[in-house]
């Protein structure tokens, strides 16, 4: 992320969009179960909310200084932070009874490697479990955000038939032209 991004993602603003708007919209009436996995919590505005509504967080970050910080902000709490890849999971099959990932699928580099990761969501989430996430959908402003920076928009007509070759089914998609797009899926039980 640039440098604007990454401070705007940190700030008091964006945290109270997540935490008053954003989050609990998207997650209403949803359970995720007792052990979650959330995907690119980037400083973790997403991952405080999360790790006081699920009994155990594991919050994966690909960015090195990001998951440092993260796992220093968050010891001592039900979150476990791990620095990796979220196209090349280490976590076991089954392991997780939910699944997350808010606003960050824009930021993996291709169409093929969002698909990884689809993919690996499913691999290591339980049958039955619930795969939750959003993102941005482009604007104006979404793209000066954007400027030199990764920014591989999901297309929502194409998100569905995506989710289902991962492996999921119950998928549904909603986009909101202020807000992006968010979705639900569940890994067959």
């Amino acid at each position: 992320m640039n440098l604007f991004h990454r401070w705007y993602c940190r700030s008091d603003g964006w945290a109270r969009i997540v935490k008053e708007r954003m989050l609990p919209a998207i997650l209403k009436d949803v359970d995720l179960g007792e052990n979650v996995i959330e995907i690119g919590p980037g400083p973790g505005r997403t991952t405080e909310w999360l790790s006081e509504r699920v009994p155990r967080l594991t919050a994966v970050e690909i960015d090195p200084d990001l998951a440092r910080k993260l796992k220093a902000r968050m010891a001592g709490t039900n979150v476990t932070v791990v620095e990796g890849d979220a196209t090349r999971l280490t976590m076991g099959d089954n392991e997780f009874s939910g699944a997350v990932c808010f606003t960050m699928l824009h930021h993996v580099p291709s169409p093929e490697l969002q698909d990884r990761l689809f993919s690996e969501v499913c691999r290591v989430l339980r049958p039955g479990g619930s795969y939750v996430g959003s993102d941005s959908t482009p604007s104006f402003f979404w793209r000066l955000v954007h400027i030199a920076d990764t920014a591989v928009p999901i297309d929502p007509e194409t998100l569905r038939p995506r989710l289902e070759a991962a492996g999921f089914t119950d998928i549904s998609v909603s986009v909101r032209k202020e807000s992006g797009l968010s979705f639900r899926a569940r890994k067959p039980a």
